[in-house]
């Protein structure tokens, strides 16, 4: 008993099974989360989804017709504005939607993103139609057309998932670039 008093427990970090909580093994706090992990997180993610997506056919098909730089900075300025306004759905969500419910339902989204990009896409007849206009207004047809086939497409949807769980300009920024470096391949 006189060296139990002279000598404190030892301290061993990480804890004991089934004692995570105790007092005399106390844990360590999770290791410390970068901006870096959502930006690269939300790039990967991003540039995967975009392979054999729509738009990316739709990049393709522009580029036949447009300058390359033209088409890639009407992608950015589209995919900007759309993956901000996902960004910042996806954080409200996080904030109103308690934590459990919402990783189940962010869960369930990527595998259906997944089984959504193992399917494919393919252009329709009002793809073909909007990427054969012509004229001087070529940036603002590409960029009307890159947003409007956006909205509600499995990029931008992945874009709110991911928001809920990462920082919100990394992930702005990450699944911008992902989308526009995939975009940029077709070209």
């Amino acid at each position: 008993s006189g060296a139990r008093d002279r000598y404190p427990a030892p301290v061993r970090f990480g804890g004991t099974p089934g004692h995570r909580s105790s007092p005399r093994w106390p844990s360590l706090p999770p290791p410390p989360r970068f901006p870096t992990d959502g930006f690269l997180l939300s790039f990967g993610v991003i540039f995967l989804a975009e392979l054999g997506d729509k738009s990316q056919l739709m990049a393709l098909a522009f580029a036949s017709r447009y300058r390359a730089w033209t088409v890639v900075l009407a992608v950015t300025i589209a995919t900007l504005v759309v993956h901000a306004g996902s960004v910042l759905l996806g954080s409200a969500a996080a904030l109103a939607i308690p934590s459990a419910p919402l990783q189940v339902a962010a869960g369930l989204s990527f595998l259906g993103f997944a089984l959504w990009t193992v399917r494919g896409d393919a252009l329709g007849e009002a793809d073909d139609a909007r990427a054969a206009r012509a004229g001087r207004w070529a940036l603002l047809t590409i960029g009307t057309a890159f947003f409007l086939a956006e909205l509600g497409d499995k990029t931008m949807l992945a874009t709110i998932a991911l928001a809920t769980k990462e920082p919100p300009l990394p992930t702005w920024l990450g699944s911008t670039i992902g989308m526009v470096a995939a975009d940029a391949v077709a070209i």
